[in-house]
C-alpha cells in the first residue's frame, strides 16, 4: 500500500493505495456520497484496493474535499509508480457506454502532467454534486501524479450516467497503464 496524508485548514486526507487488489477490497468515506460512488467505480474497474478518509468544509461545497482527494491520489498514484522496479504499460484507453452516454478516455502514465477535458453534463449538478468538480478531481489528479489524460464526454444523456461512464472509463484506462509490461516504457530510459 502507498500512502499519503494532506491536511489543510480546509480538509483533511488520508489515502492507499495498491495494484492489483482483489474486487470489493476498497472503503471510500469523503463526506460527499456522489463522490465516494464515483471513486468506488473507478477504483473497482481500475483492480485498486483504495482506502480514502476525507473530511473538510463540505458546509461550504464539496469543491475543496473533491480537488484534494485527486491531489493526494495522484501523490499516492506516483508513490506506487515510482517505486516499481520492473515496467509497466504506461498507457491505456477506454471507450466506455453507459446507457444513453458515452465517454472516451486515453491516459499515459508520462510523467508530463496535464487534463484536456471535451464535452459537458446536461446538467450543472448530480444531486448536490456540483458536476464543474468532475473535471477539477481529475485536473489535480495529472498535475500531481505527473499523468496525461484525454478525457471526451462524447454523448450525454443524464449527468450521472455520463460522469459513471467517465470515472469507469478512468479506472479501465488505469489499469491497462499499471499492468506489467515486457519492454521499458519510454525509449528514452527514464520513467516518472
Amino acid at each position: 500500500m502507498y500512502t499519503v496524508n494532506r491536511n489543510t485548514r480546509e480538509t483533511k486526507v488520508a489515502l492507499s493505495v495498491s495494484h492489483p487488489a482483489p474486487s470489493g477490497s476498497s472503503h471510500v468515506s469523503v463526506g460527499c456520497g456522489f463522490l465516494a460512488h464515483m471513486l468506488e467505480l473507478m477504483a473497482h474497474r481500475a483492480k485498486l484496493c483504495l482506502e480514502v478518509e476525507a473530511s473538510g468544509d463540505a458546509h461550504v461545497d464539496a469543491h475543496h474535499i473533491t480537488e484534494d482527494v485527486g491531489i493526494v491520489f495522484g501523490m499516492a498514484l506516483k508513490k506506487m509508480l515510482s517505486s516499481t522496479e520492473s515496467p509497466r504499460s504506461r498507457y491505456g484507453w477506454c471507450l466506455l457506454p453507459m446507457d444513453g452516454s458515452l465517454a472516451r478516455v486515453a491516459l499515459d502514465l508520462s510523467g508530463r502532467g496535464g487534463l484536456y477535458w471535451e464535452g459537458n453534463f446536461p446538467t450543472h449538478r448530480c444531486g448536490d454534486f456540483d458536476l464543474e468538480l468532475v473535471p477539477e478531481f481529475f485536473r489535480a489528479f495529472c498535475r500531481e501524479s505527473c499523468s496525461t489524460l484525454h478525457i471526451a464526454l462524447i454523448t450525454a444523456d443524464n449527468s450521472h450516467h455520463a460522469a459513471e461512464a467517465v470515472f469507469k472509463g478512468f479506472g479501465i484506462a488505469l489499469d491497462m497503464g499499471l499492468a506489467p509490461s515486457q519492454i521499458d516504457p519510454s525509449t528514452k530510459g527514464e520513467w516518472i
